[in-house]
């Protein structure tokens, strides 16, 4: 990335995304750094979103949407993560029956995020399958450098999914329901919402890409950290409880999202460097979390860590607000998983995307040992 600092201690990646003193690129970078940026539907989309902007915007969509993951919510979403884990996990086991082989994310990795958010949003489930190709697409946004080919595919997804939530609230208009679409309707014209159709939209959008994508990454990501740990494995198996340290192990050791992209809103010096105002600083978040000053033996894998602390939901304003519930659905499956296929392992090179910000695996073969 030409023109940016990058940052790889926890420290100086936890400072940047917690000051006031940096921004996330909104319009008015855009502006300047993106002339071309009316042309992209995806750009409008993404700097105009609760992602892509800053200040009082930023506040007033992200308390908007806050309503929708409040640690009641996200505790009454347990047991609907539970019920398609052991659904998904069926499916899985059918299709390892008879000494099979069968992809994780194809089958698990990738359902159960979107049918947890589309439960979350109301979106139906037999709607859901679209939006695997439609959220790569769109997360091609999130890319350091965006090629030709990134654009095209963004702009496409973008315009596909705003026609669809469109449509969605119209539905939500005549029949509400107990969802975020519902919710944001009621609170359009309030005080306390105000907001436009296009920013209902886009909401949604975002909410909902968001909501599986990374937390498909962090699946598999977790999935063969512990498959190629087959002692640490061991240990979430015996002890249960140790399923959330586990998934927290992996956010740590192969974070989903690797980095992510800060603006100096003014003059200022981080790790004693100088970066003026406007200057681009890039957290690399998958660094961070290996730092050895926060943690020790970094690149060992191992599920009884003390302490640990990451920044793959980054930090601050801009903080995962999905964050507790992916941990949730991390938990749960994890526990399932080890607990139904204690002969479980890889049964075939597994397919990373490709992506330079992201970390996922487009197939993950696995299979029965023995």
């Amino acid at each position: 990335m030409v023109g940016t600092s990058f940052l790889t201690r926890f420290a100086d990646c936890q400072a940047v995304l917690a000051s006031s003193d940096f921004l996330v690129p909104d319009l008015e970078w855009c502006e300047r750094e993106l002339p071309e940026w009316r042309e992209h539907p995806a750009a409008d989309f993404f700097y105009t979103s609760m992602l892509g902007s800053n200040g009082a915007r930023h506040e007033r969509l992200r308390r908007l949407v806050a309503a929708a993951f409040t640690p009641r919510r996200v505790a009454g979403l347990r047991a609907t993560v539970e019920k398609i884990s052991a659904e998904l996990l069926d499916g899985f086991a059918d299709a390892l029956a008879g000494g099979g082989t069968a992809d994780f994310q194809d089958l698990v990795g990738y359902p159960l995020p979107v049918a947890v958010v589309g439960e979350l949003i109301g979106v139906p489930r037999g709607d859901q399958a679209q939006f695997r190709a439609l959220g790569q697409g769109a997360s091609r946004l999130l890319e350091p450098v965006r090629t030709v080919e990134d654009w095209a595919r963004a702009d496409r997804a973008v315009a596909a999914l705003r026609e669809y939530f469109a449509g969605l609230l119209r539905e939500r208009r005549v029949s509400p329901a107990d969802d975020l679409a519902s919710a944001l309707l009621l609170m359009r014209d309030t005080d306390q919402g105000r907001l436009s159709e296009r920013e209902l939209v886009d909401t949604l959008i975002l909410v909902f890409v968001a909501g599986f994508e990374t937390a498909t990454g962090m699946l598999g990501l977790t999935v063969f950290a512990l498959l190629t740990h087959p002692d640490q494995a061991a240990l979430v198996r015996e002890d249960p409880g140790l399923a959330p340290a586990a998934v927290e192990e992996s956010l740590r050791w192969d974070a989903p999202v690797l980095m992510t992209e800060r603006i100096a809103a003014r003059p200022v010096e981080v790790g004693g460097v100088a970066i003026p105002a406007g200057g681009s600083v890039t957290t690399v978040l998958g660094a961070a979390n290996r730092d050895p000053a926060r943690h020790p033996e970094p690149d060992a894998f191992t599920v009884r860590r003390p302490d640990v602390r990451v920044l793959s939901f980054s930090a601050g304003a801009h903080y995962c607000l999905g964050a507790a519930l992916a941990r949730v659905e991390g938990a749960v499956l994890i526990g399932q998983l080890l607990s139904r296929f204690p002969g479980l392992g890889q049964a075939g090179q597994p397919v990373r995307r490709a992506s330079i910000g992201l970390r996922s695996f487009d197939v993950l073969p696995l299979a029965r040992a023995g």
